[in-house]
């Protein structure tokens, strides 16, 4: 059962409408790492946790938090978009659409990147949909919830970072107080979730139940274990082999890292079997 309650965990309404701001703002709700995509990646993976109860029940909280991550970006769209005048939308690709004409860009890709999203006003009726910075609705491939806890929150540390990320830029976008204001708590709860999945991950480790290389529970000596540790320098120059990456022990504490300069293929080469004559594709010889 979600309950739902009319007051948000936090926000500060923008001061001035900002419908091109709103679009951005979007990314924040359907993009990959937007706030849908982490709140039913964290659920599901709690759905289908089989493991101790308080990392079910982590997953549970962190997810359902979530939530309500949701309808503040949606708040915010709200408000942006009201009472958003033409003029505005007319001054804000001006002078962008002269400077791309110069440029030697596009000036139509100019003007869809400094326009309001025409669906806030046709489909939403100014308000925040299920959907990226650019239109695209969001996918529930986007999410990772693969029974392994640690693969999963290794993913989620990923997930934070980006978002995370991404919140910030949009700070950096916006001269709006309201805006930064509850962006600002939004990235606060990003920092938490961060160290959050990090200290899941050190505690699955201690626990004894996870650990790496993942999955834990497959037999090493079941795996080319000659191939475990070995770094292969495929490009051009040879600076990689000053990393970490490339000598001393291994992360998972189980090998030695091993620099190769100059790696050799060890396979034969591949040609494949050829068409069955039903399918009618083009045979080596007649």
């Amino acid at each position: 059962m979600f309950y739902h309650k009319k007051r948000l965990q936090y926000f500060t309404p923008p001061e001035h409408p900002d419908a091109v701001y709103a679009k951005k703002l979007q990314e924040l709700i359907g993009g990959p790492f937007g706030e849908m995509t982490v709140m039913m990646q964290y659920l599901f993976q709690g759905w289908n946790c089989r493991g101790p109860a308080k990392y079910k029940d982590m997953l549970l909280d962190i997810g359902t938090e979530e939530i309500g991550h949701i309808e503040m970006v949606a708040g915010l769209i709200a408000h942006l978009l009201d009472n958003a005048p033409l003029e505005a939308q007319q001054e804000a690709v001006k002078d962008p659409i002269v400077g791309a004409v110069m440029g030697g860009s596009k000036a139509e890709d100019v003007i869809m990147a400094n326009a309001m999203n025409p669906q806030h006003a046709i489909v939403s009726g100014l308000g925040a949909m299920p959907a990226d910075s650019v239109g695209y609705p969001w996918n529930g491939r986007f999410i990772i919830a693969s029974g392994n806890l640690m693969a999963d929150f290794m993913s989620n540390v990923q997930a934070e970072s980006q978002g995370r990320l991404q919140a910030v830029r949009l700070y950096e976008m916006s001269n709006d107080p309201g805006v930064k204001d509850t962006l600002s708590y939004m990235i606060a709860r990003d920092t938490m979730h961060q160290n959050q999945w990090l200290a899941a991950i050190e505690d699955l480790k201690d626990s004894g139940l996870e650990d790496f290389p993942i999955p834990s529970s497959f037999p090493q000596e079941k795996e080319k274990q000659s191939a475990s540790y070995e770094y292969w320098d495929l490009s051009e120059g040879n600076e990689s082999a000053e990393g970490r990456w490339a000598k001393g022990s291994s992360m998972d504490g189980k090998g030695e890292f091993k620099y190769l300069k100059n790696p050799q293929p060890q396979g034969p080469e591949l040609e494949a079997p050829q068409p069955d004559p039903r399918l009618h594709g083009t045979p080596k010889s007649r």
